[in-house]
């Protein structure tokens, strides 16, 4: 697998966790699956085996374009050799980009050139689908499409702090998030449920969980009481916290391959200084 991290362009600041490319080979023209964690909304472009998908209670079956709300599920998949685009939308991108309630998307995946809340990105498909058109160009493409299709909000600001308290690691209840987001608790719940997906108390467990997470897919072997967040009152908490958000226990989770998750977290550490999506900062 090799990866490449682009960095979107300033006037985008704050919009995306990132715009990367990937090249996975997989030798026999076999396939393997694994399990993407939960995350923010994302479009992903492929070109070579197209992938089925499984989110929740939704599915796709080998789009080239598919496309996905905020998640608290792991989204399992299942693909062979392919070159893929990957955008990921911050919640001030969504804000600025999608015209419809974070919540309503919230753990599912569709047909990206198919549904109405996402087809405006359906014309990068060609460009970013052609294996005989360069990185950089198409890099270039999808920077000039965003850019057309980008209006700022009235809600901008305070989508900022509000993504800016979520991810500090001392704020442990809503009634703290609404404080270090300085807005009210009505305010946090509606600019949440608009534009991250989720309550403020799934979000703040959804933090927390992927810190401990991520900790344990970069330190391999590990035991996951030492990676523990620690806002858990106990490993059964724990455990429990981690089948709600990957639909298993942490045994079984650490039992199974990883075959592109293990090495895309650990890239990203590496190339981006973020493991995971969900632990990206606003700014």
């Amino acid at each position: 697998m090799r990866s490449r991290f682009f960095a979107p362009p300033p006037e985008f600041d704050g919009c995306f966790t990132t715009f990367y490319h990937l090249d996975l080979t997989v030798e026999d023209s076999a396939t393997i699956s694994d399990h993407l964690q939960p995350e923010w909304a994302g479009i992903r472009f492929l070109c070579g085996s197209l992938p089925t998908a499984q989110l929740g209670n939704f599915s796709v079956d080998r789009p080239r374009f598919f496309a996905s709300g905020p998640s608290s599920l792991p989204t399992h998949f299942e693909i062979g050799t392919t070159r893929l685009w990957g955008i990921g939308f911050l919640p001030l991108g969504w804000c600025r980009f999608l015209d419809v309630d974070a919540a309503s998307l919230a753990n599912t995946i569709h047909d990206g050139e198919a549904h109405a809340a996402f087809a405006k990105f359906a014309p990068l498909t060609e460009i970013l689908c052609d294996p005989s058109i360069d990185d950089q160009t198409q890099f270039d493409a999808i920077s000039e499409t965003m850019r057309r299709l980008m209006r700022e909000t009235r809600d901008d600001d305070k989508v900022i702090r509000v993504h800016r308290a979520m991810v500090d690691e001392n704020v442990a209840s809503v009634t703290d998030f609404a404080e270090a987001a300085a807005v009210s608790i009505r305010t946090l719940e509606r600019i949440c449920g608009r534009y991250f997906g989720f309550a403020p108390k799934i979000l703040l467990r959804r933090q927390r969980f992927m810190r401990s997470l991520t900790t344990f897919m970069l330190h391999p072997g590990g035991r996951w009481t030492d990676v523990m967040d620690e806002h858990y009152h106990d490993q059964a908490q724990f455990t429990r916290e981690f089948h709600t958000f990957m639909g298993m226990p942490p045994s079984a989770y650490a039992s199974m391959e990883h075959p592109i998750l293990s090495a895309f977290v650990a890239a990203r550490a590496r190339i981006w200084g973020s493991p995971a999506q969900t632990l990206d900062k606003p700014d």
